[in-house]
């Protein structure tokens, strides 16, 4: 369970661009001409951002927009491309206005982080904890209510994975943070008071249905406001966080040798984050996108100040009404993620996930303790800090890609490397020529198979799900597609165990290695480049209007 989200972060070019802006949301209409050049030294400080500085290599000042535009759609975007072909769009930089913006969205986006913080600490924390609440509550000899201590968490994230769509569209993302809030603190609360296991039970169910919404809400809210330039770098931290999250999960447990009852302040102290979010989130401006696609105009106008400046407002609400499928159509139902209009992107959606499950995550977590102890390392711990460690680089390696190599190249790389490290794996357990080796090599293959992991397939499929869907049906493809992966999560957990002890660990890693190639196949004839390209503009792509 804890594996499954381990996983969970261009060219010199100068044009003139002379564009007219139509301000539908405030009925005027504007002529600005813009003359935009860009140096290769001012490259790397698009939107305030600098790489080589800061936390991670990265330091945001005033976000700033490209082309006089935050999200480079509509009008102005086609008529550069009617003087540029989309492979010199591809491989060269963003332009960049000559104003500066006031506005910051990377506050928020940290708010937003604590709903993956939540994510990964609750799927991590009963990893460590479990040994010793069943011996305070009594079902130590039971493994079946053991087994749904655990499994409850999954079984109530697919119930909020599918409700986290609807609460956003109807209530709009901010305010379903703060009703997220809700099941994740009072399920907390549930399971460090418990003096019973129906008790503890309904917490960790509360608690999933809070991680589910979760797990749809933060990547489409951090997607839905981050600049262009930046947003696979800032969508990518998503999977970032979840790995926090999970780490601060196993450091939490560390007091419990010398404490039984530790466990319950485990659980208690995931109540911080829960409230923080809601606090955070009170004060969070509403994504635009949404704003604008309800009409609701002059909220947009506040959202858009505090997260891009006020000289920028005019511009995004024009970009955003210019965008006439988030604009003029209503909100889509859950039978129109079928239709022939969006049944291609749904589908990707779901298939990215369900690679993601397949190709055998939870299945090396699982065995990595005993394949580290098989190498001499005995310590529980160090074999989980191990694999946590190269999880949390490698994410770390992918956010610094993300905006550079793209989203699709950064997949087929991570599914290629997870697909040799498996065929590692498998010789290493079954191949007699290399048994003096097996330790060291079963290792390596594991190591290198959590970094492969989180170099794409972890974080990428977060982030690229809200990127290829339209604006109508976001919120519900997000969820769709997230409650295919904890259905699939939830399947492949409770077969697991039957195929191994049927085909061996050998045959079975052979047969993940082989989905991975699989999934190679797939993303190459089906998934598309988002990196550096507007929503508006993949929308267009993807779901034209019929």
């Amino acid at each position: 369970m804890q594996a499954t989200h381990l996983g969970i972060i261009k060219g010199n070019l100068s044009l003139h661009v002379q564009y007219n802006t139509v301000d539908r949301g405030l009925s005027q209409l504007r002529n600005r001409p813009n003359s935009v050049c860009m140096s290769h030294s001012e490259r790397s400080s698009c939107f305030g951002l600098r790489f080589g500085s800061g936390p991670m290599g990265l330091e945001l000042g005033g976000v700033g927009t490209a082309g006089g535009s935050v999200f480079r759609s509509s009008a102005k975007s086609r008529s550069v491309k009617a003087q540029v072909s989309d492979e010199d769009l591809e491989d060269n930089a963003p332009l960049k206005s000559p104003s500066k913006s006031s506005g910051s969205v990377l506050p928020y986006v940290g708010v937003a982080s604590l709903g993956a913080i939540l994510f990964g600490y609750h799927l991590g924390v009963v990893n460590g904890a479990l040994e010793y609440l069943a011996k305070d509550l009594g079902i130590v000899e039971n493994t079946v209510l053991q087994g749904w201590v655990v499994s409850t968490l999954l079984a109530g994230a697919t119930v909020g994975s599918f409700t986290g769509g609807s609460l956003a569209d109807h209530f709009g993302r901010t305010k379903t943070f703060i009703l997220d809030a809700i099941p994740l603190t009072i399920g907390s609360i549930l399971c460090a008071t418990a003096t019973n296991v129906e008790t503890l039970i309904l917490g960790r169910l509360l608690c999933g249905i809070g991680i589910g919404i979760s797990s749809a809400i933060v990547p489409l809210y951090i997607s839905e406001i981050s600049p262009t330039e930046i947003r696979g770098t800032l969508g990518s931290i998503n999977q970032l966080f979840i790995c926090i999250g999970i780490l601060a999960a196993l450091v939490a447990g560390l007091p419990l040798a010398g404490n039984p009852l530790w466990w319950r302040t485990m659980f208690g102290l995931s109540v911080i984050p829960s409230v923080l979010l809601a606090l955070g989130m009170a004060f969070s401006p509403e994504s635009p996108r949404w704003l604008v696609q309800q009409r609701k105009i002059s909220q947009a106008e506040v959202a858009i100040k505090k997260l891009y400046g006020k000289n920028k407002v005019t511009e995004v609400i024009a970009d955003l009404t210019e965008s006439s499928q988030g604009f003029e159509e209503q909100d889509a139902g859950w039978f129109d993620l079928f239709s022939r209009r969006y049944f291609k992107v749904v589908s990707v959606g779901a298939m990215l996930f369900l690679f993601q499950q397949l190709a055998g995550i939870n299945a090396v977590v699982y065995y990595s303790t005993s394949v580290f102890r098989n190498a001499g390392v005995a310590s529980d711990v160090a074999a989980s800090a191990l694999v946590g460690a190269a999880n949390v680089f490698g994410t770390v390696i992918a956010s610094s890609l993300m905006d550079k190599k793209g989203r699709k190249s950064l997949l087929i790389t991570s599914f290629t490397g997870m697909a040799a490290s498996m065929l590692l794996l498998s010789l290493s357990f079954s191949w007699k020529a290399l048994a003096p080796y097996s330790g060291p090599l079963s290792v390596i293959g594991t190591v290198l198979y959590v970094l492969s992991f989180s170099l794409g397939a972890g974080p990428v499929p977060a982030l690229l799900l809200p990127e290829i869907f339209a604006s109508r049906i976001r919120a519900k493809a997000v969820a769709l597609s997230l409650g295919m992966h904890w259905i699939s999560n939830f399947f492949i957990g409770l077969c697991f165990l039957s195929v191994m002890t049927k085909f061996g660990i050998s045959k079975v890693y052979l047969g993940f290695a082989t989905i991975c190639l699989l999934a190679v196949v797939y993303i190459s004839s089906n998934v598309v480049e988002t990196k550096g390209r507007s929503l508006e503009d993949i929308e267009r792509e993807l779901s034209p209007a019929i």
